[in-house]
Parts: structure tokens; C-alpha cells; sequence
């Protein structure tokens, strides 16, 4: 995992949270459960949602070209190291 998918996921936690509430709120649901269900939902749907969206971003950028091998980083990067 790179640090842009770190920042990305809060990003696309966010919207896809308030996209399901939005929805829900439209179709008539007017609850608890609603935001609930919501809020579950971005959590869950937000790290992969956001690590996708980092990897399509390195792949398509041509001045981008990585320093260390996947394999090379912790979970939590260290703040000097290279991107993957």
C-alpha cells in the first residue's frame, strides 16, 4: 500500500458514504439505519475503492516510475522511503 491510497481512501470513503445516504434519503428512507448502513458501506468499500484509484493513477502517469519493489514496503510506510 502507497501513501497516495492513504489519502485517496479518506477521500472516497467520504463519497461513497454520502452517495448511499443521498440515495436513501431520495428513495424514502428516512432513519438511522439508513446513515448506518451507509457509513458501513464507505468503510468497508473506501481502502479498495482508493487503492485502485492510487494504482490507475501511477499506471497512467508517464513520469512516473517506481523505486522499490511492492514487496520492499511495510504496511504503513516510513516517511523517507520511496514510493512503491
Amino acid at each position: 500500500m502507497d501513501r497516495l491510497s492513504f489519502y485517496i481512501t479518506f477521500f472516497t470513503g467520504s463519497f461513497i458514504t454520502g452517495a448511499i445516504v443521498i440515495a436513501g434519503f431520495a428513495l424514502g428512507y428516512y432513519s438511522v439505519w439508513t446513515i448506518a448502513i451507509s457509513a458501513v458501506a464507505g468503510l468497508l468499500l473506501a481502502w479498495p475503492t482508493g487503492y485502485m484509484i492510487s494504482q490507475r493513477i501511477k499506471r497512467d502517469d508517464p513520469d512516473w516510475t517506481p523505486e522499490a519493489e511492492p514487496g520492499d514496503q511495510p504496511v504503513i510506510p516510513r516517511p523517507g522511503a520511496p514510493e512503491i
